[in-house]
């Protein structure tokens, strides 16, 4: 396979149903504090809410989905999600 045979996904928006996974350090209110930033950049779908802890407790998983509206949005929405010193990853 060559590198013109694999291409990449192309997101069109706006995209109605982006999900968003963010992994960080388990402690009391990080679903909130994650909630509550994505909800200052987007409009959040809270059906989609989902929460994980590892199998140690230490890493906490939240995933939802948002209506994302640009390049620009997303990575409003990185930077403040790493600006917490909790969050990890964010994909």
């Amino acid at each position: 396979m060559t590198d013109t045979d694999v291409k990449s996904h192309e997101i069109q928006f706006p995209c109605p149903d982006y999900p968003i996974k963010v992994i960080g350090d388990t402690g009391v209110g990080f679903k909130d504090l994650i909630v509550d930033i994505l909800t200052q950049h987007a409009e959040v779908d809270r059906a989609t809410l989902a929460e994980r802890q590892s199998s140690n407790g230490k890493y906490t998983t939240v995933q939802l989905h948002i209506i994302a509206t640009g390049q620009d949005q997303l990575r409003d929405i990185n930077s403040a999600l790493r600006a917490t010193g909790v969050v990890h990853m964010v994909l």
